[in-house]
């Protein structure tokens, strides 16, 4: 089987993980490619020691390394909030730490990733959750249909120390509830109780004003499709409290206007 046959099932994984790290859709997407150009130029640097999927996540770790960030082509205010937030996370903690709770890798696969003693991966991710209880606070709009759901994430929402400012259960009481709090974060569903979409909610909110969004769906690889923009930040149902919790934190990382809100 070839490399492309081997990595193909977990490229739609990596992308998320890329956007996640990068912040934003082009920036994510312009690490994927430039992995997939270095395989395709050097096949045999492809590591054969682990499976396919942490081998490829160990060749996009390496090249994220090595490429700085502003050498991706996204909006200058991305580009501007992520370098100034860098310097409040540790590169290699964050890493682990989205390795561990987004992608699901156990701590011998986080350390086979980023090649370091398995030992280091709980001291690399206590780190990250330090420096993520730094983040500064901000009201958050849940939208968000299934009532337990909802109330699962607004505890876990409280408990990182953000308010929440309103649980919308429809496209129109999204729309209601953020023109009225304007929210510094907002975790949306895509399905709504009454037929209508998270997504156009969300758009419309964006008309409006910018925030940062969590997408919320039991069907995460309907939105990694390439076909049509994407979200950087996207959570599969059941949801987990780590993987929200790093989720939330990336998101609020990399807002440009953050600086902002921490004054």
């Amino acid at each position: 089987m070839s490399v492309a046959q081997e990595i193909a099932p977990h490229l739609p994984y990596l992308r998320r993980f890329a956007r996640t790290l990068s912040g934003s859709q082009p920036g994510g997407d312009a690490y994927v490619i430039s992995t997939l150009e270095a395989l395709v130029a050097d096949p045999s640097s492809f590591p054969r020691d682990v499976p396919a999927r942490i081998g490829l996540y160990r060749t996009f770790v390496k090249l994220w390394s090595s490429v700085p960030l502003n050498g991706v082509a996204d909006s200058p205010d991305v580009i501007a909030a992520a370098q100034r937030n860098l310097n409040l996370l540790t590169p290699l903690s964050r890493q682990a730490f989205l390795l561990r709770t987004v992608e699901g890798f156990s701590p011998r696969e986080v350390s086979q990733i980023l090649q370091v003693e398995e030992s280091e991966i709980d001291d690399l991710i206590d780190a990250a959750g330090r420096e993520i209880a730094m983040q500064v606070a901000t009201d958050v709009l849940i939208i968000e249909d299934e009532p337990v759901i909802a109330l699962d994430i607004e505890s876990l929402v409280k408990d990182l120390g953000h308010r929440v400012v309103g649980i919308a259960r429809t496209h129109k009481e999204a729309v209601k509830i953020a023109d009225a709090t304007r929210p510094g974060l907002v975790l949306a569903d895509v399905q709504l109780a009454d037929g209508s979409s998270g997504l156009d909610a969300v758009n419309q909110i964006l008309g409006s004003y910018e925030v940062p969004v969590i997408f919320i769906t039991a069907f995460p690889e309907r939105l990694l499709t390439g076909d049509r923009p994407e979200p950087a930040f996207l959570i599969a149902k059941p949801l987990g409290t780590e993987v929200v919790k790093a989720a939330i934190s990336q998101a609020l990382f990399f807002d440009r206007r953050a600086s902002r809100r921490a004054a």
